[in-house]
């Protein structure tokens, strides 16, 4: 077992999970004001070392995604939040890219963008602590989207993204997501993450990419926000199923989904759904930002400094998708 498949399978295995706390200053100033809490360092800090010194932190979470300001900051434990993540029994992690910007050739398209000296960000995040990194394209269905460009540009960064991670001895965080906005139906959903899935790791074997020492982080495979044909949580998760058993190579040891807009029970409720119907090698689990966070932020925000309530919050949270990431997540837990 290589040292990238070991970290790799610490922060997936066992009910353990991600959470996904690599909201930019601009995303999180928006979440923390939508709760009337201003939005400033201080604050920022306050809630994300709340959840991350939270008892749930050894059990059911196994990475942290960090954003930039994040990994830099002292937290009020006297330890930098890398530190304080690792004491907790998690893998301190860092969002690498720099956003998705308008695609040349497609300006309806993203590409996602940050390879410019990135190899030289690795070598201070790895320093700083970190195990692994995250990097995120963005697909957009229409009756003409993804385009063949946009598929083939952003698996190309995804690639060299992965590749420089590996040199650099973090596992990278493969996240191709294919967006729900829109009104597509879930078949065309599954079509096109399979069409994006399989060019993406079309270029990381190119790029000679260790498959069993990356997470990948896909979609699950829903119909667009605005299709009001919804499709049965059963039928998620086969769909979701069929796609990765026919687009994912055996060798990645596991797959982290994204929430992407999904509420916090039906997050956890598709999970465990896909679990329970699992027939494959990979660990299925959560790499979840809103829907771990939602309900600790709601809490929080009456009281920033209720510091042991908001943690319990988080915890339940935290608890229900390790459930789901084996399988044995009901309803009846949620009360």
């Amino acid at each position: 077992m290589s040292e990238l498949n070991k970290i790799a399978l610490e922060i997936i295995s066992s009910g353990k999970g991600i959470l996904a706390a690599d909201e930019s200053t601009g995303t999180m100033t928006k979440r923390l004001e939508s709760v009337n809490v201003k939005s400033n360092p201080e604050n920022r800090l306050l809630f994300r070392e709340t959840l991350f010194s939270s008892s749930c932190m050894a059990d059911c979470i196994g990475g942290v995604i960090l954003y930039d300001e994040t990994i830099k900051q002292d937290s009020s434990f006297k330890k930098k939040i890398p530190e304080l993540i690792s004491s907790s029994g998690s893998h301190p992690g860092i969002k690498v890219d720099t956003g998705a910007k308008i695609l040349a050739g497609s300006p309806e398209e993203k590409i996602t963008e940050g390879l410019d000296g990135l190899r030289e960000r690795l070598k201070e995040y790895y320093k700083l602590g970190a195990k692994f990194t995250k990097w995120r394209g963005v697909y957009n269905i229409s009756k003409t989207y993804p385009s063949k460009i946009s598929i083939q540009s952003n698996a190309h960064a995804l690639a060299r993204y992965a590749a420089l991670v590996q040199e650099s001895n973090m596992v990278p965080i493969v996240e191709p997501e294919v967006l729900m906005d829109g009104n597509h139906t879930a078949d065309n959903c599954l079509r096109k993450t399979s069409e994006v899935l399989k060019k993406c790791f079309e270029e990381l074997i190119i790029h000679k990419v260790d498959l069993k020492g990356i997470i990948l982080k896909p979609n699950m495979i829903l119909a667009g926000s605005e299709n009001k044909d919804k499709i049965s949580k059963e039928e998620v998760a086969k769909l979701t199923l069929e796609c990765l058993t026919n687009s994912v190579p055996s060798e990645v040891p596991g797959i982290a989904f994204l929430s992407g807009g999904q509420k916090e029970i039906e997050a956890t409720e598709n999970l465990d759904l896909i679990n329970k119907l699992n027939k494959t090698s990979f660990i299925m689990t959560y790499s979840y930002g809103r829907a771990l966070q939602q309900s600790a932020l709601r809490f929080w925000s009456k009281n920033i400094n209720e510091i042991e309530g908001t943690q319990k919050v988080f915890n339940h949270r935290a608890k229900m998708n390790s459930l789901a990431a084996q399988g044995k997540w009901s309803k009846e837990l949620e009360n």
